[in-house]
């Protein structure tokens, strides 16, 4: 994955968030097969001196995809490559849906009980 982690470019003038774009250039390696599930990626710190930016951008893509399904955090054992991009994808479809019930009055909870009476 070291590898993968220094082909990441961030384009400063972008309109999009540095964590977003790390963010996606992360997802990216996972959905090339450059870093595979059970694989460890590289400290916070030592991505953040490969790109130029703040140690806190990174951590903040790094928390974006453990709420994805696509990274785990494991104390003494570093951030592991959990999820596939499919799994990353529904993930975040499930928030936006969750996202525009809210919007319309729905609670998740709601939502939940909408979803298991399609089945």
């Amino acid at each position: 994955m070291t590898s993968t982690m220094l082909s990441l470019e961030i384009d400063r003038a972008d309109v999009v968030a540095l964590h977003d774009q790390v963010a996606a250039e992360i997802r990216r390696a996972i959905a090339d097969g450059e870093a595979r599930p059970g694989e460890r990626l590289p400290l916070a710190k030592d991505l953040a001196a490969v790109l130029g930016v703040n140690k806190n951008t990174v951590l903040r893509a790094l928390h974006i995809l453990r709420d994805e399904g696509l990274l785990e955090f494991q104390r003494g054992r570093g951030i592991t490559v959990t999820g596939s991009m499919e799994r990353g994808l529904v993930v975040t479809r499930i928030r936006e849906l969750v996202e525009f019930c809210r919007s319309h009055g729905y609670r998740p909870e709601e939502v939940v009980r909408i979803i298991e009476g399609l089945q």
